[in-house]
């Protein structure tokens, strides 16, 4: 599966938030929903200080869905680890500007390997740490949340980098949003240029998912 073309509003669901002893069935619920996009989060207690899933869960997961699996790694050497996640099954593979030196060169890597590539940078990274190397990615992911746990405040100042970000990268290229999404804080990335909007907490807190994904879905418009 490929992400789909920049422009279009998606949701992302975030299985960070999703009861794990029923991740499939989580993941199918939400695809009933008509999302395009499973975002999964991948955390080594390192980078970050969580520790949550790997390729042998994905590649599990990988047999119960078609959906675009959008792969964030908030790990310390996404270079050392990410054909694992290819031979996994993920379609895209996001990672951190902090987290490496040559990002250019890892961009190179993942389209050779055959999936799209995003570098993400955190609320407290400044937009010119990715200014050249943004244009050379599929999407660009933008935290408005210190990475490693869900359910956390959304953090305005971080999403004002959108506009920045959107002037850089063009109409062509995604801008995804992860953390703190919501009815309330979507139409406000929307209104800076996001268009893929992960959420977690708003949709696998509540009990009905598909109501939840179609609320921030009917927020944005």
């Amino acid at each position: 599966m490929r992400l789909p073309k920049a422009g279009t509003i998606e949701i992302a669901p975030s299985i960070l938030s999703a009861d794990f002893a029923r991740l499939a069935d989580e993941i199918v619920e939400v695809e009933s929903a008509g999302v395009k996009i499973i975002h999964l989060d991948v955390m080594d207690g390192h980078f970050v200080p969580n520790i949550t899933i790997g390729p042998l869960v994905i590649a599990k997961l990988r047999k119960y869905s078609g959906l675009v699996f959008d792969s964030h790694l908030m790990i310390s050497e996404p270079d050392r680890y990410a054909e694992r996640f290819i031979e996994a099954g993920v379609d895209h593979i996001t990672f951190h500007i902090e987290t490496t030196n040559e990002p250019e060169k890892l961009i190179d890597k993942l389209h050779g390997l055959g999936v799209t590539a995003g570098i993400c940078l955190n609320p407290e990274t400044e937009v010119k740490t990715i200014e050249a190397v943004a244009p050379l990615c599929d999407m660009v992911l933008v935290m408005t949340v210190h990475p490693g746990f869900g359910a956390q405040k959304f953090i305005g100042d971080a999403a004002k980098k959108i506009v920045k970000i959107r002037e850089i990268v063009g109409p062509d290229i995604r801008i995804e949003v992860d953390g703190g999404i919501d009815p309330q804080t979507a139409p406000i990335v929307v209104s800076y240029g996001a268009d893929t909007l992960v959420a977690g907490n708003a949709i696998f807190s509540k009990p009905d998912r598909i109501a939840a994904v179609n609320a921030i879905r009917e927020a944005c418009n």
